[in-house]
């Protein structure tokens, strides 16, 4: 078993943010950060991020600190391996599904939309982000011919339980799921990215009203 495969989920959902935050260095200029820069940039502590990079073999040096176009290049293959692009396919032409097929397709982020799906006869024929709007009906012979590793899912929660099952068969192996239905209870064997956009804005308004009881608290009275 690879190191990575034994990498914890919540070091793999740093990634990303280690990513974003040495763009911004090396686009800046920067050659070198310590752990204690690159913490207080993520919020965390100097030990945390030596944890992190200890679990991909560490990146660093004791008491040099980090190249920054070293690390950037790193996590780069940790996230992205060779640069390949994965085969993606997205359901759902609504209005989530035209804002994520549009960050799909403009962003450098790993992925190639190949196609969207959908029920919706007046969409169907159209394009959306520059790839053709499909039948639902078309999803078997499109699978088998263009052979898509990821499918996006901008459905209702029925309409990802009904597709679910045909969608692992046909050969689906990640799903990035908005439908607020947890796939990854299904299918564990399948890597699954449940977005809930609701939690984020649930856990915002709580974060809100604790510091607003803070300052109510700590107000002399």
């Amino acid at each position: 078993m690879s190191a990575q495969s034994k990498v914890s989920l919540p070091v793999i959902k740093r990634l990303p943010k280690y990513y974003r935050y040495l763009n911004t260095l090396a686009s800046e200029g920067r050659d070198k950060i310590s752990s204690s820069e690159l913490a207080k940039m993520m919020g965390t502590t100097a030990s945390q991020v030596r944890q992190d990079f200890n679990c991909f073999g560490g990146f660093g040096q004791q008491g040099i600190g980090y190249k920054v176009e070293v690390l950037l290049a790193e996590i780069s293959k940790l996230l992205f391996g060779t640069g390949e692009l994965l085969p993606t396919i997205l359901i759902g032409a609504g209005r989530l599904g035209t804002a994520v097929s549009s960050f799909i397709s403009r962003d450098t982020n790993g992925y190639r939309l190949l196609a969207v799906f959908d029920i919706n006869p007046e969409l169907i024929g159209r394009q959306m982000a520059g790839v053709p709007i499909h039948a639902l009906d078309d999803l078997e012979p499109f699978c088998a011919a263009h052979k898509p590793v990821v499918a996006v899912l901008c459905v209702p929660r029925q309409s990802a339980i009904d597709l679910s099952d045909e969608l692992v068969r046909l050969g689906i192996q990640g799903f990035w799921n908005f439908s607020h239905y947890d796939l990854s209870v299904k299918y564990p064997e399948v890597t699954v990215e449940n977005v809930h956009l609701g939690d984020s804005l649930m856990s915002l308004g709580y974060r809100l009203r604790e510091r607003t009881e803070a300052d109510e608290a700590a107000r002399p009275r």
